[in-house]
């Protein structure tokens, strides 16, 4: 796997790092940070370690011991290998280079625009699910018109999935005493883990893309 690759899917893609993998990137993080002090016996050393920063877990350390890059490379391929499917690598429809982002649409490489394919922009408040009746995703539409057939991208989230929407129903909710004119988007494509990742974010600030197609 070559560095841009690695790079882009360590960095989108966090969820998907065991805890000893975040350990060891927090560590290799603020060791760079020490510059030349001490990493045992400094003032800012002890901070860190305090704070968990840094470690001493011998298992964690082994992962960083060829060096940063190659400790990422490593855990994107493991990553690749386990889990395939919940990596999203967007490349250009033109030139299939990797684009900056999983929800770029326009690539850094040749220029191509795909920005067309984007319906609306969605504000995602909360995640639910409605016995007999499927799992919603409910948030606020802040630009365009969402239509069922259309695909939400869920890639911002770390989820590389872009599920179809199968219905749209309309909710009110009261905040600050106005009611709040949400939508909820239906879709019976994710699975128990996607359902429950969603349930536990809760909302987003930035708007996720509504696509015309996948």
């Amino acid at each position: 796997m070559d560095k841009e690759t690695a790079r882009y899917i360590f960095v989108h893609f966090p969820n998907l790092l065991t805890s000893e993998e975040v350990k060891a990137s927090r560590h290799a993080m603020y060791s760079e940070k020490l510059g030349d002090d001490d990493l045992e016996h400094s003032s800012r050393a002890r901070s860190y370690r305090k704070r968990g920063l840094l470690t001493d877990d011998t298992a964690v350390l082994q992962l960083l011991k060829d060096g940063y890059d190659e400790f990422e490379r490593r855990a994107c391929e493991r990553i690749m290998a386990q889990c395939p499917e919940k990596i999203f690598l967007n490349n250009c429809p033109q030139c299939n280079r990797l684009a900056r982002t999983p929800y770029a649409r326009q690539c850094r490489f040749c220029g191509y625009n795909w920005h067309d394919i984007i319906a609306a922009k969605f504000l995602l408040h909360s995640s639910f699910s409605i016995t007999n009746r499927g799992f919603f995703i409910m948030g606020l539409i802040t630009e365009g018109e969402v239509k069922k057939g259309q695909f939400l991208d869920l890639t911002m989230l770390g989820l590389a999935i872009k599920p179809k929407i199968n219905s749209i129903e309309r909710m009110r909710k009261i905040a600050n005493g106005r009611p709040i004119p949400y939508i909820a988007l239906g879709t019976d494509e994710l699975g128990d883990e996607e359902m429950n990742y969603l349930k536990k974010k809760g909302s987003f600030a930035t708007p996720l893309d509504v696509l015309k197609e996948r």
